[in-house]
């Protein structure tokens, strides 16, 4: 029996009356910073599941200052309308929000084989549970990730959807080699158990990748991945995201994150880092042809840039440039 060690800096600010920690199924985390209208959103999505499995949600606030979702989704759950719990986890981070809700699922939710992510900027398909639950039994993957479709504030942007850093990474269901989000996720018990907490490097709180490097971890360990491409999440993005700065920003940052995960990956090995920089320097070099031949193909300068920018930001990680833009969420 796998004995964890107690939770510090969460707190557990209230949960359903009459919630049977024992018969649940299924958890699904959901952190929160500062966005209560769309948490509310997302919980009503949750709430209009098609599905017969015994599910609890599990929010996790992360602004310990404010606890703007904290107010706005407490009442459905105290009244007995949404069954589960909400935590405050007060070290601030994407990671550190991550680790409080997986760790509080396991020491909670004793008899829980199977838990999901979904983010307060997301709407979740009615058959979103069920399908993720379904697909992970089927295919017997230990990890499931799904499509995070944009859906855009202005309809006009929706040719952005193509964009790579819209874009999901597989269009069909089955096994996979690789998954890089946890904004559409589904881990068994047996995952979380053995990678043990924290599950998320605090170093990527504000960055981002923390589950990115996750996600590479476990695959290294021999957990089984998998993609399904029928369970749909619908992600708002907001204007600001399609600005040439934050695009620009963001394959900057992607690329110091696949840096770092690199260097992770190969820690101890004969010559790692200077491995994984010579590898960068080499995407670089190349990124130019690689962007021209993506321009003919798609027509897009954005996307043509893109494939410099990740190329530039793998290769800045290793002077020490670390684009952390959760740092300044109102930039986000």
């Amino acid at each position: 029996m796998t004995v964890l060690p107690p939770l510090k800096s969460v707190t557990i600010a209230g949960q359903s009356p009459s919630l049977a920690n024992d018969v649940v199924d299924v958890v699904v985390t959901l952190p929160t910073f500062r966005r209560p209208q769309q948490l509310l959103a997302t919980l009503d999505s949750l709430a209009r599941q098609q599905t017969a499995r015994r599910f609890a949600i599990i929010v996790m606030e992360n602004d310990d200052e404010g606890r703007e979702g904290l107010n706005a989704a407490l009442p459905l759950f105290e009244s007995g309308k949404m069954a589960g719990m909400v935590i405050i986890a007060h070290e601030r981070g994407n990671c550190s929000a991550y680790n409080a809700g997986w760790h509080t699922a396991l020491l909670h939710f004793p008899n829980f084989t199977q838990l999901l992510v979904i983010d307060d900027d997301e709407l979740a398909d009615p058959l979103w549970l069920e399908t993720m639950c379904s697909t992970q039994l089927r295919l017997d993957a230990d990890i499931v990730g799904g499509p995070q479709l944009p859906v855009f504030a202005n309809p006009s942007h929706q040719t952005w959807a193509k964009h790579p850093v819209f874009a999901p990474p597989y269009s069909s269901t089955g096994p996979v080699r690789a998954l890089f989000s946890s904004g559409n996720l589904l881990l068994t018990r047996n995952v979380l158990l053995a990678m043990g907490p924290p599950f998320l490097d605090l170093r990527f709180n504000f960055m981002g990748g923390g589950d990115s490097d996750f996600l590479s971890r476990a695959a290294r360990r021999g957990f089984r991945l998998a993609w399904c491409a029928e369970a749909k999440l619908f992600e708002n993005v907001p204007a600001r995201r399609v600005e040439a700065d934050w695009i620009r920003a963001r394959g900057l940052r992607n690329g110091v994150i696949s840096t770092l995960v690199a260097k992770k990956q190969y820690s101890g090995a004969p010559l790692a880092n200077t491995r994984v920089f010579l590898k960068s320097l080499t995407l670089l070099i190349f990124s130019p042809l690689r962007a021209l031949l993506r321009l003919i193909w798609t027509g897009s300068p954005s996307v043509a840039a893109y494939t410099i920018h990740v190329a530039l930001g793998r290769v800045l990680a290793d002077f020490g440039y670390a684009n952390e833009q959760y740092r300044q969420p109102e930039k986000n």
